[in-house]
């Protein structure tokens, strides 16, 4: 009796299932449609992003080229066989677009360089956009020299407090004695530039304590052969008056 209450239950079941199909049918077939349309559409765009990734990454190494040869301007626009970092950095949809932004950051600075005025002001504008577009990354390379030049960006557009604090954060990113050092005393200058000497002298004794195998903390030489205190001394002993 059980059986036979169970089997009917399951043709009703299935009777009903089947109703629903015929009832629903175009609906059905729409959202099955649909479905197969948006899973379409996700596999192309992932293969489509793969292709995009890998053309990009082979056109970054042809703007180098550029940088290299102080050609920014080719660099940054490309010319009949490189995209230039400015189109490349407009896809955002890649890795290679987000080391073309460093790569664009880095050619507006070093064009900033060599100009001065007007066209000197935009360029450096132009690479605190593009630096600040560039997503950091967990590296101790090219993370740390986006972030140092940044920060000179910053300083040469008058924006001190930034400066100082970017150029911090590039030495704590690249956590090694020659870099950070380096990033370190740039900091602690600009800090003293401002007359802020406490927090410069803060600066330097980091130096002192955390990198003392750096070059600021070896003792010098003299022309005439003297032995001199150790350069992070003379910082120190400056912002201490």
């Amino acid at each position: 009796m059980t059986n036979k209450k169970t089997q009917l239950e399951v043709n009703d079941a299935l009777a009903q299932s089947e109703a629903f199909v015929i009832k629903y049918k175009k609906q059905l077939i729409i959202g099955v449609v649909a479905l197969a349309v948006i899973i379409a559409a996700c596999v192309g765009g992932y293969f489509w992003v793969k292709s995009a990734e890998e053309k990009q990454q082979s056109q970054l190494t042809l703007g180098m080229a550029y940088i290299s040869q102080q050609d920014y301007d080719k660099a940054l626009k490309g010319d009949g066989k490189f995209s230039g970092y400015i189109k490349l950095a407009s896809n955002h949809f890649t890795n290679a677009s987000n080391l073309a932004n460093f790569y664009a950051g880095i050619s507006y600075a070093r064009k900033a360089e060599g100009e001065t005025g007007a066209a000197q002001k935009a360029d450096v504008k132009n690479a605190i956009k593009y630096l600040e577009a560039y997503s950091l990354q967990g590296d101790h390379t090219i993370t740390p020299a986006a972030l140092a030049t940044l920060a000179n960006s910053y300083a040469n557009d008058g924006q001190l407090d930034k400066a100082v604090e970017t150029f911090k954060k590039a030495a704590d990113r690249a956590a090694n004695a020659a870099m950070s050092p380096e990033y370190l005393i740039q900091a602690g200058e600009l800090l003293m530039a401002q007359k802020k000497n406490a927090d410069a002298k803060e600066v330097f004794q980091q130096v002192k304590e955390a990198y003392p195998n750096s070059r600021y903390c070896q003792p010098g030489q003299a022309p005439n052969g003297t032995i001199t205190a150790p350069a992070i001394d003379a910082f120190i002993e400056a912002v201490s008056k």
